[in-house]
């Protein structure tokens, strides 16, 4: 998606009670960072919104999964760049980077998973998200060649599952106007995700 200047909704900045302030207060007393829009946004309209967007969001990231949570977040931030979604990049970039332990890795994937030194299955598995993400259809064949690359039919619902969750993120980050902070914020969000999730 290309970004574009937008005007940022009051919500993200204000729009909150006064026990979602306070809570905010803390986590920045405790983390040292402000809370990231990604989170903030789980409070705007939470029975509308957060709450399912959260549980959905855990099950695809963080669920029973015959893929890593590495290769999810990995899927999560290649999504995302097809998208050109600056947050979403670099917060899931580094998720994946922490979860691997491997930045080299996840630099490689974004800017090519067709060349990069990549397991097939997980190959196939991201030009298959890369498809459906760019032209917004897959067909029974795109289907079939990526379980000749040995992906099952679980982890293909599994990846597409996270290609839907962050196909809406990313489109969220760019209509909010997500603030996109310092990589040592990005750093500790990443962190805090592979400890706890998305709950």
């Amino acid at each position: 998606m290309k970004q574009e200047a937008v005007m940022r909704l009051d919500i993200l900045n204000k729009g909150y009670s006064f026990g979602t302030k306070a809570l905010f207060a803390v986590i920045k007393a405790v983390s040292g960072y402000p809370l990231p829009d990604a989170a903030k946004l789980v409070f705007y309209r939470p029975g509308y919104y957060g709450a399912p967007a959260k549980k959905f969001t855990h099950a695809a990231m963080r669920g029973p999964s015959a893929w890593s949570v590495g290769d999810r977040e990995l899927m999560a931030a290649y999504v995302s760049s097809l998208n050109r979604c600056s947050f979403c990049i670099k917060a899931h970039g580094a998720v994946a980077a922490g979860a691997y332990n491997d930045r080299a890795k996840v630099d490689a994937v974004l800017a090519d998973p067709a060349t990069a030194a990549i397991e097939e299955p997980l190959r196939a598995t991201l030009l298959l998200l890369g498809k459906l993400t760019r032209e917004n259809t897959i067909a029974a064949d795109d289907i079939r060649v990526t379980m000749t690359a040995g992906v099952s039919a679980s982890q293909i619902e599994d990846a597409l599952a996270v290609c839907f969750a962050f196909n809406v993120t990313n489109r969220l980050a760019d209509a909010f106007s997500f603030f996109v902070p310092s990589p040592d914020a990005f750093e500790a969000g990443a962190k805090y995700l592979l400890k706890r999730g998305y709950q």
